[in-house]
């Protein structure tokens, strides 16, 4: 017996080992696991809100499995990001991030993770245009009027932002750019925070996501001044606001995306599961209806597929290194 066993033991072993780290990616996902789509934002901002719908709207696709969001914030979103690319490559934790993908790799001089190589491109989710507002008793009641007070405050005024290459980060030194004027930069532990103060008086302006400032304008609670698209949006609470382009600011655009990943090595077929349940989650009419009700616009392209969405991101990445270095904003 002891002869059997030494002769069987080890050719059981590197049977084991030769088994592909996808042989059971045909059980994904099990029932009694769950599904975690890291945010490596604040609870609260607008990435944790379509991170929340698109859990929702994954869950059928899904075979009804439990998917829930969990906020690592911090870092401008690296200590979220670098969480996900150090998890076990199995597809039950995933990163739900924003343009941040595209501005880290030039934004810090170094980062626990490569943005190109420790991922896998699940799919984009939407794109997201972009609102200036201010505190509710700053004195200009429309851009025009906000142009002249910015002229005549010159610095003494106050920009806030989620952190250093946040969205409203990179939106306020695009328009501060544009408009050459320098303001105070106040950074914030994600955009809650700064859309708090903002309301409070705290902070003059921030410039930030439709998905965090429609329900805002909606109630009143702070001065909605343009936005950041080319055209007009449809939205009911927005479709009466100016773009900053037609304001003056000639061929001013922002849109922030967002994209799913997966750490790298995720089993193919795990990927294409998560694939095909994204794409029947951004069809679903309830959760369109819950990104256009935001201003935000569910992506359809061929930026939907794996391959379409890393040429994007890349893209993106070549994009931003150029505005990022110009501007001088890095981080160690």
């Amino acid at each position: 017996m002891r002869s059997l066993l030494h002769h069987t033991l080890p050719a059981l072993a590197l049977a084991v080992a030769l088994i592909p780290a996808g042989a059971h990616a045909e059980d994904f996902p099990v029932k009694n696991k769950t599904i975690t789509i890291v945010v490596p934002y604040a609870a609260g901002g607008p990435t944790d809100r379509v991170a929340r719908d698109l859990a929702e709207a994954l869950r059928k696709p899904l075979g009804d499995v439990s998917v829930v969001v969990d906020n690592t914030a911090g870092a401008g979103s690296t200590i979220g990001t670098a969480r996900v690319a150090r998890a076990t490559p199995d597809g039950y934790t995933l990163l739900l991030n924003h343009i941040s993908m595209a501005t880290m790799p030039t934004m810090y001089r170094k980062l626990p993770f490569s943005v190109s190589s420790d991922f896998e491109f699940l799919g984009m989710v939407n794109d997201v245009p972009m609102t200036l507002i201010g505190r509710p008793t700053l004195p200009p009641n429309n851009y025009k009027e906000l142009s002249t007070w910015i002229a005549q405050n010159k610095g003494n005024i106050t920009l806030g932002h989620a952190g250093l290459g946040s969205a409203s980060h990179l939106c306020g030194l695009l328009y501060q750019s544009a408009i050459k004027v320098e303001m105070t930069s106040v950074p914030y532990k994600g955009t809650a925070p700064a859309m708090t103060d903002l309301i409070g008086g705290q902070i003059d302006l921030l410039c930030d996501q439709t998905t965090n400032t429609t329900g805002q304008i909606e109630a009143k609670k702070v001065k909605a001044y343009a936005v950041t698209t080319l055209q007009r949006l449809r939205t009911p609470a927005l479709k009466d606001l100016p773009t900053l382009d037609e304001s003056g600011l000639k061929n001013f655009q922002v849109t922030i995306w967002h994209g799913l990943y997966a750490p790298k090595g995720t089993p193919a077929a795990v990927q294409k599961k998560l694939n095909d349940a994204l794409k029947q989650a951004l069809k679903d009419p309830e959760f369109v209806k819950k990104q256009e009700g935001l201003g935000a616009v569910v992506v359809t392209d061929g930026r939907i597929d794996p391959a379409g969405h890393k040429k994007f991101v890349l893209a993106e990445i070549d994009k931003w290194g150029a505005i990022i270095k110009a501007a001088g904003s890095y981080a160690d």
